[in-house]
């Protein structure tokens, strides 16, 4: 049976990219050094799914088919990590898609990759 082994995002800058998501995830390159094509990162302590950066050209969907969902247990530290994720550099992104009372926040990372980070407490 098949099971998700790693998680690629596209970057036109892998290094600046790895240095982002190294911070927010609390990840380390998992062979050393990112090349400026390749880097795959993991948690330093174990189990997680691993997050690869490899370089890409294409340009950025602003409606992405797939993204991350990070998850924080409730309201106040999805607000926290947001502002944690905004001073690493992520934006907040103006989503069209919003419903009237959301459970989410659109950010994208300092390539324009959107991800959510969501409140797992909301009704």
């Amino acid at each position: 049976m098949l099971r998700i082994g790693t998680v690629v995002l596209g970057a036109q800058d892998v290094r600046r990219a790895a240095e982002f998501w190294g911070r927010a995830l609390g990840y380390v390159p998992r062979d050393g050094e990112p090349s400026q094509d390749w880097v795959v990162l993991v948690p330093p302590d174990g189990p997680g799914t691993p997050v690869a950066l490899g370089r890409s050209v294409t340009p950025v969907q602003e409606h992405p088919r797939v993204h991350l969902d990070l998850y924080a247990d409730d309201a106040a530290e999805q607000a926290a990590e947001v502002e944690r994720l905004v001073g690493l550099g992520a934006v907040r992104v103006d989503w069209d898609s919003y419903p009237e009372d959301p459970d989410f926040v659109v950010l994208a990372d300092p390539e324009g990759n959107r991800f959510c980070v969501i409140d797992t407490a909301h009704g």
